[in-house]
């Protein structure tokens, strides 16, 4: 099993937005078929090195994050937030 996690900084970080970004990651739960899981969450303890959203998700392999990462929904989803994101930072590993 491959794990998948990214951590976004966001331009505008106010609540609303954090709160309207993390929805919309969230949303292609069950849209994707190599996506075996899929967690969103906001960041609770602030700091100067916090980012505000973290974004875990599981894959069968490496080849199945691939084609996920090619998938339209995978696809137009990255059209719409990449803009919102000051910074990202990204692991996969196996278990």
């Amino acid at each position: 099993m491959l794990t998948h996690v990214v951590l976004f900084k966001l331009k505008d970080r106010s609540p609303e937005n954090i709160a309207a970004t993390r929805d919309r990651i969230a949303a292609i739960d069950g849209h994707i078929p190599q996506l075996r899981s899929i967690q969103v969450g906001v960041n609770v303890v602030t700091s100067d090195r916090a980012y505000d959203i973290a974004l875990v998700e599981t894959f069968d392999s490496v080849e199945d994050m691939k084609a996920y990462q090619v998938n339209p929904v995978h696809v137009e989803l990255l059209k719409d937030v990449l803009p919102r994101f000051e910074a990202s930072a990204a692991v996969d590993y196996e278990l």
